[in-house]
């Protein structure tokens, strides 16, 4: 199966995400990853926009009882910019993390206009 889109991880908060998890979740988010980048549509389950955030997503990931998200936006289409993962703990997402995404948005986007 060839890819459909290219994965690109924008500086090093996702490395410092998935560094801290179990082999079986860091299995659970590549295979999660695996069909971002090889599946036409992707269900709105896995992949979902965060209102109010223009172009800022979530790739929502489950294993057992462990629930963690992954900020991530589209450029030129096919591309998908990784920016920041966490473990959510609450039915509300976290604040500071989306702030953190919008901000690693905007520096990924002003680095590659330079």
């Amino acid at each position: 199966m060839d890819p459909v889109r290219e994965l690109i991880i924008f500086k090093d908060y996702f490395y410092r995400f998935f560094d801290k998890q179990s082999k079986e979740a860091k299995e659970k988010i590549d295979f999660m990853l695996f069909l971002i980048t090889h599946v036409d549509q992707i269900p709105k389950k896995f992949l979902k926009h965060i209102t109010g955030q223009k172009g800022l997503y979530e790739i929502r990931v489950q294993h057992g009882n462990n629930i963690f998200r992954i900020f991530c936006c589209f450029d030129e289409g096919k591309i998908v910019v990784l920016l920041n993962g966490f473990q959510k703990k609450s039915q509300k997402i976290n604040a500071t993390e989306i702030k953190l995404a919008v901000k690693l948005k905007g520096d990924y986007f002003e680095c590659k206009l330079k």
